[in-house]
């Protein structure tokens, strides 16, 4: 499922927000608040499926609802319909940071 990211929802204390980039995006923009800086895809494309839902788990699993962010709501698209596949609570926040860069939200410095 599609929503489009707001300073609500990112400040919703019951989603928890996840950005799905890499290292290197999450240095050049920064990254949401609060936000679990969890890689899915790496720099070449690989992944390992098992290894982040195992993360997911850790977050609240199944129960809990999971916000995916990445630049542009792409990739996460992708993995949002993996993981409700999987019996996950996951929404896509369509158009990721670059959407809220374009509409003033300031990202936090990652801090690595």
């Amino acid at each position: 499922m599609d929503i489009y990211p707001t300073k609500e929802i990112l400040e919703d204390s019951d989603m928890v927000i996840v950005d799905i980039r890499t290292p290197m995006e999450w240095q050049q923009t920064g990254v949401v608040k609060g936000a679990h800086t969890i890689m899915f895809f790496d720099e070449r494309g690989g992944y390992d499926a098992e290894s982040f839902l195992k993360h997911m788990d850790e977050l609240g699993g199944k129960s809990q609802e999971i916000g995916l962010i990445c630049r542009t709501g792409s990739r996460t698209a992708q993995i949002t319909g993996f993981m409700l596949q999987h019996g996950y609570n996951v929404k896509n926040l369509a158009g990721g940071v670059m959407k809220l860069m374009s509409e003033g939200y300031t990202l936090e410095p990652y801090k690595g």
